[in-house]
């Protein structure tokens, strides 16, 4: 069963600095019918201006991950890290029993767009942890690359939770399939492009939740390659 979340039926607020769009309530969006699917609690897709940003700010118990599209965001929190994440790289931040962090576009004259996203973790008040760890993009071209995933699973930053995510880069017609376990669900967001799903086409900033299904093909479609995450959830 697929259910399709198109991009304009996201919570989107211009905020000057920030254009963003909640897939799920978040902030000043809510929606009961779209508050979170299973483990995954985020996807926002963000616009910040250049030198403008996130000041610093709190957060607990949760499981954020932060992926580049286009541009820089430069990361600082109470752990002391400091770094700048680009396209091709991952960024995990387990804010756990608390953490304060800021993350600020540094780039003067250019504007960053990101994701970012948030899962429940599998248990609570776990300790504050960053990490942030490059991804050869050639790796997702025509193939699932896993981001993030459960310690031990081989994805390029661990997450703390039974979840799994993948990203892919697919030409038109290009195709890539995905199983899912018994009982689990997906959620597929594309980020650029075009995809074909399940006879559905889906553009930019569209998402789609599936469940009851064993398999899941994605192809790409439109002029030009896609990017597509893959969300496979408990």
């Amino acid at each position: 069963m697929i259910t399709i979340r198109r991009a304009d039926e996201r919570g989107s607020f211009d905020f000057g600095w920030l254009q963003t769009a909640h897939t799920f309530s978040f902030g000043e969006y809510y929606d009961p019918a779209h508050t979170h699917f299973r483990t995954l609690r985020v996807i926002n897709e963000d616009v910040v201006a250049p030198a403008k940003g996130f000041g610093m700010h709190p957060h607990r118990d949760m499981e954020i991950l932060t992926w580049i599209l286009d541009g820089s965001l430069q990361h600082e929190d109470s752990m002391g890290h400091k770094a700048v994440i680009r396209p091709g790289e991952v960024q995990i931040m387990s804010a756990g029993t608390g953490v304060l962090h800021s993350e600020v576009n540094p780039d003067p004259a250019k504007p960053v767009h990101l994701l970012q996203i948030w899962l429940f973790p599998d248990r609570k008040n776990l300790p504050p942890r960053y990490d942030q760890k490059s991804l050869d993009r050639a790796a997702m071209r025509g193939r699932l690359a896993l981001l993030a995933a459960p310690p031990g699973e081989g994805g390029v930053v661990d997450i703390h939770q039974d979840a799994r995510i993948l990203a892919t880069e697919l030409t038109p017609g290009q195709s890539v399939q995905h199983e899912l376990g018994a009982g689990r669900g997906a959620w597929v967001q594309v980020a650029r492009g075009a995809i074909l799903i399940d006879g559905h086409e889906l553009q930019a900033g569209d998402g789609a939740q599936i469940t009851d299904t064993a398999a899941i093909e994605l192809t790409g479609a439109g002029d030009g390659a896609a990017e597509v995450i893959l969300f496979d959830v408990a």
